[in-house]
This record gives C-alpha cells, sequence and structure tokens, in this order.
C-alpha cells in the first residue's frame, strides 16, 4: 500500500494539532455541525429511561432507632457542610457535584465527571 492511498487517522488524544477527519477521510464542515451530528447518532438512545440518584451522604443505625424517626427529626450524615457530593446513574457513580437552588427548587450542578473503570 502506497503512502498516497492512507487516510489519516482522527487525533483521539487532541495533541497533535492534525484535525480529525471523518470515514470518508473528509475533514469535518465546523465544531457545531459536529457535536450536532454526534447528538444524532445518540438520536436513538435518547428515549431510554436512567435513574439518576443524587447522594448527600450516608447514616447507619439499628432499624429500632429508624423506627423512632418522625417528622422533624434530624439525621446526621457522614459527609460535611459544602463537601461533594456523589451522583449515580443506574446505580454507577458517574459525577461529583454540588446542592444548587433554582426557582425554589433542588438541584445539582456536576464539578467533577468519574471516569468508569473498564475491567
Amino acid at each position: 500500500m502506497s503512502d498516497e492511498s492512507k487516510v489519516p487517522l482522527p487525533d483521539l488524544e487532541g495533541g497533535s494539532g492534525i484535525p480529525a477527519v471523518d470515514d470518508a477521510g473528509m475533514l469535518p464542515p465546523s465544531d457545531t455541525e459536529s457535536v450536532n451530528r454526534g447528538a444524532a447518532d445518540l438520536e436513538a438512545v435518547f428515549d431510554v429511561p436512567v435513574q439518576v440518584s443524587a447522594v448527600l451522604g450516608r447514616a447507619r443505625m439499628a432499624v429500632g432507632e429508624l423506627l423512632k424517626l418522625g417528622p422533624g427529626a434530624v439525621l446526621e450524615l457522614d459527609r460535611k457542610v459544602g463537601e461533594a457530593i456523589d451522583i449515580y446513574v443506574n446505580n454507577r457513580l458517574v459525577a461529583r457535584g454540588e446542592v444548587v437552588l433554582v426557582e425554589e427548587k433542588l438541584g445539582v450542578t456536576m464539578t467533577e465527571i468519574i471516569k468508569a473503570d473498564r475491567n
């Protein structure tokens, strides 16, 4: 195979300065169109339901103590005020974040994405 027929591979690490090419060997028209095309490729999974949990902290107690809790009871958690909370998707830790108030409702801002270990 001659060097002229080789198609350059996309830079997956983002450090070579060579622009990425698509499967047909064409440069992407613009960053915006590339992002839109990537989102369109994922359209098949947009309706897949997932369970998202934001864990403020944990506490361990006996069932008897749990049954004694009532309205207004304060439960001490294992986290300090201002400490990052864990965000789980389908029981897998995916991010850490902070609790925020948005139009009188609680929300979560992701501050750190956790890379999954694929073993």
